[in-house]
């Protein structure tokens, strides 16, 4: 007979109570057991002193006679002082999935490429600033009376195009009304 010492599920839905226990370990988990040797109740505080009740020398009484602790046991036994716990290392606990690791390096891509748009934005606006400040010299060093002759024909030849570009509309809309004459 195997012995182990585990927990046994008691309390409402909900409401999780669980008593340590010497049991058979091939016994259901809730069911027969040789003997209670504490109590668990998760639902207190963790610094709480009732959280986990043992009675230690029932402990390692049983821990004597070849009982096998569960892993939830083991850690209690270890806060006791009663048995140490050997740590584990599962090096793959803290790596994410594989689709976590697929929308990472999606961000990271994006992130990059808006870093790259951001420097060359930066850079060409630091051209842009460059630009106007050595031209600008050039435009004041030589002020003509011409520019604003040149400004107001500028404003009359849009005002002449637009007639001229409305001229040829008009006359395909004649054309087309004598069509529909000569056609019905």
């Amino acid at each position: 007979m195997a012995i182990a010492l585990r927990l046994s599920r008691g309390g409402a839905k909900k409401r999780p109570y669980y008593r340590i226990v010497a049991a058979d370990s091939r016994r259901a988990r809730d069911g027969k057991y040789l003997e209670q040797i504490g109590t668990y109740n998760p639902l207190l505080a963790k610094d709480d002193e009732k959280r986990v009740t043992l009675n230690e020398d029932r402990a390692k009484y049983w821990l004597g006679v070849g009982a096998q602790p569960s892993d939830r046991v083991a850690r209690f036994l270890d806060a006791a002082g009663i048995r140490e716990r050997e740590a584990r290392n599962n090096p793959n606990k803290a790596k994410p999935g594989e689709k976590a690791t697929e929308r990472a390096e999606e961000k990271a891509e994006k992130a990059k490429e808006a870093e790259e748009a951001r420097k060359a934005a930066e850079e060409e606006a630091k051209a842009e600033a460059a630009k106007p400040a050595e031209e600008a010299p050039a435009e004041d060093a030589a002020p003509t009376e011409e520019a604003p002759a040149e400004d107001a024909k500028a404003d009359e030849a849009p005002a002449e195009e637009a007639k001229a570009d409305e001229a040829p509309a008009e006359e395909a809309k004649a054309d087309d009304k004598t069509d529909e004459k000569t056609e019905g």
